[in-house]
């Protein structure tokens, strides 16, 4: 019996083989995958349990939380800026918020933070869940951070602080804060289930994360915020459940733009399918040339902690890379988050891909790369 529900287009058959798959071979709870070609949904599959506790059945359109699939939500943000010409990624920030070009941060630009160069991955400054919620504590902290390295001369992933600091300088141009102007510009207007912050009225029936057996807790935001916890490790990290964990309805409804989107995968895979060809009768979010922009590698290699995960860096995306996180092609850019969700847009194949979960295995693990390798098959790669 099968074990998912949806439909995939004749020559797509491959995913939905390989979605049930995940269910067999991994310790699958509940997962959606959602695939857009030439601005068509070609695959909707869906299937499993959205909370553990009560037995809910995940459905169409369950969203959960997709943690750092938030930045590729943010970037589409600030690619749209910059395409609109209000926004120059290769001027200092502080031509939009000159707060911040102080202690050695006079000369980053958004591009080295969009490309995790900036030197400023982790804060000194210790907030609390409060501050964090009230986003102005955030900032000032950051206008206060001396960098790490000098900016631009090394890598290193900027986790949480990439958010905010891109999005301050969202909320200088546009006056609202990431989230905000992303439902504003993009979701509302595309009727896409993603957002920055959820709504109230989404908290019942999303879905409620679960940690695989033997995973590491996943740190609450007041950790990954944090210089001492961020590179040593050093405390113990709160579960998923309240207060503070990621199923917390406090959490989740607050803006969280590093790695605090919740999203359905139907959400996601249209918001990059809407990037690189357009949907629902809406010309492509993304031109041509800024997806050029967009993919021109930035940050490979060797980081400033000495480590080199094969993550290859553009302008606030992940690019294809083969040994971390294998997608299409050159032309293919996205994000992943902590618990193996994924999404990516390709304008050569004109594809959106999303793969959403909430049994946290891990960045990198291999339900979603078993997906898109089913993709590219379908396609003829």
């Amino acid at each position: 019996m099968e074990r998912y529900s949806g439909w995939a287009d004749e020559g797509f058959g491959g995913v939905a083989e390989v979605f049930a798959r995940n269910f067999e071979e991994f310790p699958e709870l509940g997962a959606a995958v959602t695939v857009f070609a030439g601005g068509r949904k070609v695959v909707e599959l869906w299937g499993g349990v959205a909370d553990q506790g009560s037995g809910r059945a995940w459905e169409r359109d369950t969203a959960v939380p997709v943690f750092s699939c938030a930045k590729g939500i943010v970037s589409v943000c600030a690619h749209l800026l910059a395409q609109e010409g209000r926004l120059d990624l290769d001027a200092p920030v502080s031509r939009y918020w000159s707060e911040f070009g102080r202690y050695g941060k006079e000369a980053i630009t958004c591009r080295m933070v969009l490309g995790h160069r900036a030197g400023v991955p982790v804060l000194d400054r210790v907030l609390t869940f409060e501050e964090i919620a009230d986003w102005a504590p955030v900032i000032r902290a950051i206008e206060g951070q001396t960098p790490l390295w000098e900016p631009g001369a090394s890598y290193e992933y900027h986790g949480h602080v990439f958010g905010f600091l891109i999005g301050e300088v969202i909320r200088r141009i546009t006056g609202h804060t990431p989230g905000a102007y992303f439902r504003q510009a993009v979701g509302d207007p595309l009727g896409l289930r993603a957002w920055i912050g959820l709504p109230t009225a989404e908290l019942d029936g999303r879905a409620r994360l679960v940690e695989a057996e033997g995973r590491p807790g996943m740190p609450g935001p007041e950790h990954l915020l944090t210089r001492i916890v961020t590179m040593n490790g050093a405390l113990v990290f709160p579960g998923l459940d309240e207060p503070h964990g990621w199923n917390d309805p406090a959490l989740l409804g607050m803006e969280l733009p590093g790695a605090g989107a919740t999203a359905s995968a139907s959400g996601l895979a249209g918001l990059y399918a809407a990037a690189v060809t357009g949907i629902e009768g809406h010309r492509r979010l993304l031109s041509p040339e800024t997806v050029t922009d967009a993919v021109r590698e930035i940050s490979s290699g060797k980081g400033w902690l000495g480590f080199d995960m094969g993550a290859r860096w553009g302008s606030g995306f992940l690019l294809d890379s083969p040994s971390f996180r294998p997608m299409l092609g050159e032309r293919s850019f996205g994000n992943d988050g902590a618990g193996g969700q994924f999404a990516f847009g390709d304008d050569e194949f004109g594809v959106g891909f999303a793969y959403v979960a909430n049994r946290m295995i891990g960045h990198g693990d291999a339900r979603a790369t078993r997906l898109v390798a089913a993709v590219r098959e379908c396609l003829g790669g």
